[in-house]
């Protein structure tokens, strides 16, 4: 369970980054409402980072593994996807990209379901 903890690190840094970026690089160059989608994606990136060492601690305290990894890559995807498509649109104006950001939080909607049936199971 190395690899969603290093990566749940990872991505905490790089939203504390991204959202210094935003609040004090991007606010003289994009409208408000622009500035509010990238904070969105600052704050489910950071959301998702904290899950993912949530579930490496969970890992240690017996829950399955199986479904950990499974709830944690879908927390990786998610994060790729949903943040990923939201810093495209507003850096680079790219439309395209948009309809990838509902499968990013489908993603994350599995990850937490997966997180929910490790739990249970193991109270079970």
């Amino acid at each position: 369970m190395r690899l969603p903890v290093a990566t749940g690190a990872f991505f905490a840094l790089t939203a504390v980054m991204s959202g210094a970026f935003g609040a004090h690089g991007l606010r003289s160059l994009v409208s408000e409402r622009t500035l509010d989608v990238f904070q969105t994606a600052v704050t489910y990136q950071m959301y998702h980072a904290i899950a993912l060492v949530l579930v490496t601690l969970l890992s240690a305290a017996g829950l399955s593994r199986r479904l950990l990894g499974l709830a944690a890559g879908f927390f990786i995807t998610g994060t790729l996807l949903f943040s990923g498509s939201l810093y495209t649109l507003v850096l680079t104006d790219i439309r395209w990209v948009g309809p990838v950001t509902p499968i990013g939080g489908v993603c994350f909607i599995v990850g937490w379901v997966l997180l929910l049936m490790a739990g249970i199971r193991r109270s079970v």
